[in-house]
């Protein structure tokens, strides 16, 4: 049970056969059924996931991972008053995040949160831009089993031919430019976009424009936080973790909220 249960934490959202279980322990299918019964009940249990049961000759077992809200929102608030130290504020109103999002352990959790709450969607692929993105991005995408597409913001020759669309900064509201590979997306995907920080909102309106000249379709954003100070046209929906309320540069303070992950649970 304890490598059933290794596997399929590895392999979500992939149907396997109880035949490849049987097959590789060499036990009967109904050994391995009653284990996955035991299995899916200790799961749902301390709701590390669920585990879906597939009748019929192409039928098994799918692992779908989840988080418990409970441990979704302790984690979300030791993230709020670590994203609230002073010493955080950088010039320009930024906030330095990159500890954060290059701790294993937390990237971990925020992948199994964002992934949590889209699980009810069909997502063929994450998107982000490089660079701060990435290390979100793909744990967003380990935990759903999908690719990630990066976007970048120069030309790299070593990604072949490319698509290029021009976005409006919202940092500067300069006119700039963004690429990607024409091989990293299909048509017809369902795409994530997930993001670190949420500012005017011009960075992931370039990847939405993106995703039309690949003739795909946006399932959602999500981003880490979001500065509530910013004033923005409203042209997409998200989910944020938190939600930066004030920045105060000259005394040195940040004013930090859990932000609307959680605004459509019962």
């Amino acid at each position: 049970m304890v490598v059933i249960s290794n596997y399929l934490i590895n392999n979500p959202y992939k149907l396997t056969s109880l035949n490849t279980f049987a097959e590789k322990y060499e036990s009967a299918k109904s050994s391995i059924s009653e284990d996955i019964v035991i299995i899916k009940r200790a799961f749902e249990e301390i709701e590390i996931g669920h585990i879906q049961t597939v009748t019929g000759a192409g039928g098994g077992v799918i692992f779908t991972p989840s988080i418990s809200t409970q441990d979704s929102k302790d984690i979300i608030n030791e993230l709020r008053e670590k994203l609230s130290e002073s010493d955080r504020i950088l010039p320009g109103g930024y906030i330095y995040l990159s500890d954060l999002l290059s701790t294993p352990s937390i990237l971990k959790n925020i992948g199994r949160i964002i992934a949590k709450s889209f699980m009810d969607q069909k997502i063929d692929a994450v998107m982000t831009v490089a660079t701060k993105g990435v290390p979100l991005a793909n744990a967003v995408a380990n935990v759903l089993n999908v690719p990630f597409v990066i976007v970048r913001r120069d030309l790299k020759i070593t990604e072949g031919s490319t698509v290029s669309v021009n976005y409006v900064s919202g940092s500067s509201d300069r006119i700039e430019k963004m690429f990607l590979s024409k091989r990293s997306l299909k048509a017809g995907s369902r795409v994530l976009i997930v993001d670190d920080f949420l500012k005017g909102g011009g960075t992931i309106n370039g990847m939405i424009s993106l995703l039309t000249e690949f003739d795909s379709e946006l399932a959602g954003v999500a981003v880490f936080a979001d500065n509530a100070q910013e004033d923005r046209e409203q042209q997409f929906d998200y989910k944020s973790l938190l939600k930066v309320t004030n920045i105060d540069v000259k005394n040195q303070q940040i004013e930090v909220e859990v932000g609307n992950i959680f605004d459509t649970e019962k």
